[in-house]
């Protein structure tokens, strides 16, 4: 059958919705936080509380993503309590506990992700993933429900909250199901009403909150003409932009309500429809490319080329860090002083991470780096020799050694560390910028925290600053955040997305001689048959707007059948006939309960022999337009629902 999209064109009348607050929480690789929005105002976005132990020189409005659990894998701590609590433990005692960090990107990272995936923690002990990540949403939940509850007059009931959790754009069906399974494990919201719980793509949530900017909310990059890191005036270096627009985050950080205009800001009104523009969250494990294209007068998005990116985040740098400490130490140094020291590793990477955001492009000074104590000294015990030594004969000469205990690092170390990642990130967005479907782009928007980088944004700049404008809103790190809010106010704001994959089922086809090949042949009931045919639902890089199904019919093969399980298949390109072409790859399953409704059938089918459930059908409609793959079934002969549920995790 060839697959018939049912367009709905009549336009949705706007559904009074039982929610009464809108909660977002970005769970971000380095940093999350929450956000909410009361759906009766909803044009003020509330932004979390400043959390208690910051560090110094970053200004706090998200909380670092750190969980510690007790040797008996009971929840301690979460974000900077966590860590500091990690920290003051004996070493001896550190090794029985586990501490979680970046732990993220194992997500995106994992290929066969299932509920038992296992993470690592600093010290070694495994736990399963989805009990961390339930930890985490469960520590936000009670945070956020305390906090809007002194905010709001009425009495909430768990059901008026909507929940909002972003995940990249590139993360795929299974990944975005694991945080909906850790959300329903952490009581956010139960399985039997899914609805309350939506998952945002994180630069789709960017995008929404950058239509609502205005001018003197953002940097425009190419305001300001440069050469060789000097403004054409020559008076002063590039970097007085950026003070003046850390000066602006400073202030901005400090408002905790954020007043959205409704409509659209300035950027918007000079944009004509059909306008293009990229957004390109920059966060701190994936950077992750998405193209919108906007619709007046609705002003409603759509999406003009699947989303794309990788692991290409600020966490790149500090893994380039660590592997030039293994250059210098020996990796088998580094590994077993993270093992038998993890709360000073753990120090070593903050003293680390301040530095990396101080580091800009127009610097001479070298960048210090204080070792801890019981690095310098658990050295000299394993290898024998000092740090300084060890430095010397390392050959590095752009990093010195300073009597006060400090790693000094050249600006020009600092480069070597930061330009991996950053050409990544560069590469990646010209080749998008080559696609047909996104040629002639006007706006770049760097959003997400790796965007504050003077080093991402003198790069950026330099590279594609010539193709369009590029723009930076102020509170670039809580970009995501206010978008989740806009985003859960409206879900239905991004009206067309791309398919990421081509999906599809195996079918029997009537065999034709000559065009099918001959070990697909199978004879039933005298036919022959050919087997294992790829029914496409949609396509990669299909246009799929909001609403649009893809409908197919399902018979049971055997009278009294419990449940029809169906594979479904996927792909990283259309050009395939079979399921067992390369590249295809089984990748979840619609399952149908058939138990509910058969009785009826039953009854139904009594006077003519049985014959009505032998012919019974399964009507299966499937949404391939929204953040998740979406599917439901209706049994055709009684008009009942059926049971249907779509499983890419359990492979």
């Amino acid at each position: 059958t060839r697959e018939h999209f049912c367009k709905r064109t009549e336009v949705r009348p706007r559904v009074a919705r039982p929610f009464s607050v809108v909660v977002a929480i970005d769970f971000g690789t380095t940093s999350s936080g929450y956000a909410f929005s009361f759906t009766e105002d909803p044009e003020t976005i509330h932004m979390m509380r400043r959390w208690e132990g910051g560090d110094p020189g970053v200004a706090n409005q998200k909380s670092p993503t750190c969980l510690l659990l007790t040797p008996d894998l009971r929840f301690h701590s979460f974000g900077f309590a966590a860590r500091d609590s990690y920290h003051d433990l004996d070493p001896e005692e550190a090794r029985h506990w586990l501490y979680f960090d970046k732990f993220k990107m194992k997500i995106h990272s994992t290929s066969d992700l299932t509920m038992e995936t296992e993470l690592e923690s600093v010290s070694g002990r495994r736990v399963r993933a989805i009990e961390v990540f339930a930890h985490a949403l469960r520590f936000f939940r009670e945070h956020v429900l305390k906090e809007v509850k002194d905010q709001s007059s009425s009495v909430l009931e768990g059901n008026e909250v909507r929940w909002v959790i972003t995940v990249p754009a590139v993360w795929r069906q299974p990944a975005k199901q694991f945080m909906r399974e850790a959300a329903y494990l952490a009581g956010l919201v139960t399985p039997d009403s899914p609805d309350q719980l939506l998952i945002a793509l994180e630069p789709e949530a960017a995008s929404l909150y950058c239509r609502k900017l205005h001018l003197h909310q953002v940097i425009d990059l190419s305001q300001r003409p440069i050469i060789n890191g000097l403004d054409v005036e020559g008076s002063h270096p590039f970097d007085s932009s950026f003070r003046q627009a850390r000066e602006q985050l400073r202030r901005a950080r400090h408002s905790r309500t954020f007043l959205v205009e409704s409509g659209t800001g300035e950027l918007w009104s000079e944009m004509q429809t059909g306008d293009r523009y990229i957004v390109a969250d920059c966060g701190g494990g994936t950077v992750d490319l998405t193209v919108h294209q906007i619709e007046q007068p609705q002003g409603t998005l759509k999406e003009l080329y699947k989303a794309s990116g990788g692991p290409y985040g600020a966490v790149g740098v500090d893994l380039a860090f660590e592997a030039m400490l293994c250059q210098i130490f020996g990796a088998d140094f580094i590994e077993s002083f993270k093992a038998k020291r993890p709360a000073a590793w753990v120090d070593l990477t903050i003293a680390f991470e301040a530095r990396k955001r101080t580091a800009a492009p127009g610097r001479a000074n070298s960048l210090n780096i204080s070792l801890p104590f019981s690095f310098i000294d658990f050295y000299k015990r394993h290898r024998g020799q000092s740090v300084e030594t060890a430095l010397r004969k390392s050959n590095m000469n752009f990093i010195k050694w300073s009597s006060q205990g400090m790693l000094r690092l050249s600006a020009e170390a600092m480069n070597q560390l930061f330009q991996p990642t950053i050409n990544n990130i560069i590469k990646h967005v010209e080749n998008l910028m080559q696609k047909e479907e996104v040629k002639d782009v006007r706006f770049l928007f760097l959003v997400g925290g790796f965007a504050e980088s003077p080093m991402l944004q003198r790069a950026a700049q330099n590279a594609l600053g010539r193709n369009c404008r590029i723009i930076i809103p102020h509170d670039v790190g809580l970009t995501i955040l206010k978008g989740a809010v806009l985003f859960g106010l409206d879900p239905t704001v991004v009206r067309v997305r791309r398919c990421p994959l081509t999906y599809g089922v195996g079918v029997l086809n009537r065999f034709v001689e000559g065009r099918h090949p001959r070990d697909k042949l199978l004879i039933k009931d005298g036919r022959e048959w050919c087997t294992d045919i790829l029914d496409r639902f949609v396509s990669v890089d299909q246009s799929v707007a909001l609403g649009e199904v893809v409908r197919r019919s399902y018979t049971p093969a055997r009278m009294g059948q419990r449940k029809i399980i169906i594979n479904i298949y996927c792909s990283d390109t259309d050009d395939i006939t079979y399921i067992t072409d390369p590249g295809v790859r089984k990748c979840g399953a619609i399952t149908l309960d058939l138990l509910e409704s058969g009785a009826v059938a039953a009854s139904a089918g009594d006077n003519d022999k049985g014959s009505a459930i032998e012919r019974r059908e399964i009507r299966t409609t499937m949404q391939f337009g929204d953040t998740e793959i979406k599917v439901t079934a209706v049994d055709v002969a009684t008009g009942q629902l059926v049971r249907a549920s779509i499983d890419f995790l359990s492979n």
